[in-house]
C-alpha cells in the first residue's frame, strides 16, 4: 500500500474511474474469488453515486444501554477517520440505524468520502443532498443510542459475502461499490488490481466501439480478446 497521502488519493481517484465488476473479475484471476460484498448493500439513496476509498473499521454490538449517556465510543472513532477513507461499519446492526445527516456531514469534514454499513442509517434524502455516499444493507428512523454500541474500531471485521459467509475487511484495504455492488480489495494487491481493471476496462471499451462500428461480437471477441 502506497504511504503519502498524495499517493493514496491518486490510487484512489483512478478506482473512481474503474467498475466493481472488472475488479471482481480480475481478483477472480489472482486467485481471490471471495472479495464481493452481499447484494443486501444498496446504494443510500439509489443514486448516491460510487464509493471508493481506504477502510477505515469500526465495529458495535446490539446491547441496551442509558439512552441518555449517548455512544461516546462512535463519537471517538469517528473522530479518527482520514482523507480519503471509507468508514466500514460492522456489527450486524438490525432494526437500528448506525448514523443519520449530522454524522455523515461530520465524517464528511474530516475528508471520509463514504460508508459501508453492515445495518441501517437514516436521514437518506439528507445525505443524498450532501454527496456522501453511503452503501448500507437497510434504512430506518430508530436511532442506536441504547440500542447498539461501537466496541471497538481499526481492527480486522467481518461484513456479509457475496459468494461467502463472511469477506474480512482490514484498515488499509480499499472499499469500492457502484451500481453492481460493493468489493473489496486487500491492501497488499490495491495497485496490481488497480492496473489490471483498468487495462480489462481499455478492453471492453475496445469491442464497444468496434460493435457501434458494425462488428459482430464473434469478430470483436476473436479481435480484441474474451473478457
Amino acid at each position: 500500500m502506497p504511504d503519502s497521502p498524495a499517493e493514496k488519493e491518486a490510487i484512489r481517484q483512478r478506482y473512481l474511474s474503474v467498475y466493481s465488476s472488472n475488479v471482481a473479475d480480475v481478483l477472480d484471476t489472482m486467485g481471490l474469488p471471495d472479495q464481493g460484498i452481499a447484494p443486501a448493500f444498496e446504494p443510500r439513496p439509489a443514486d448516491a453515486g460510487k464509493l471508493a476509498g481506504w477502510a477505515f473499521t469500526i465495529r458495535g454490538q446490539m446491547v441496551s444501554y442509558a439512552q441518555v449517556a449517548g455512544d461516546r465510543d462512535k463519537m471517538l472513532a469517528c473522530e479518527q477517520l482520514q482523507p480519503g477513507e471509507v468508514s466500514v461499519w460492522s456489527g450486524n446492526g438490525e432494526g437500528i440505524c448506525f448514523f443519520g445527516e449530522l454524522i455523515a456531514l461530520g465524517m464528511k469534514e474530516r475528508g471520509c468520502v463514504g460508508a459501508l454499513v453492515d445495518g441501517g442509517v437514516r436521514d437518506v434524502a439528507w445525505i443524498g443532498r450532501h454527496g456522501f455516499p453511503v452503501y448500507a444493507r437497510y434504512r430506518t428512523p430508530v436511532q442506536s443510542i441504547g440500542r447498539w454500541k461501537v466496541n471497538a474500531n481499526d481492527i480486522a471485521v467481518d461484513m456479509p459475502g457475496a459468494t461467502t459467509r463472511h469477506v474480512r475487511v482490514t484498515p488499509g484495504d480499499f472499499v469500492l461499490g457502484d451500481e453492481d455492488g460493493c468489493i473489496i480489495v486487500p491492501a497488499a494487491v490495491v495497485l496490481e488490481v488497480l492496473e489490471k481493471a483498468e487495462a480489462l476496462g481499455t478492453q471492453e471499451d475496445a469491442i464497444r466501439s468496434a460493435l457501434n462500428d458494425g462488428m459482430t461480437l464473434d469478430e470483436a471477441l476473436n479481435t480484441f480478446g474474451h473478457v
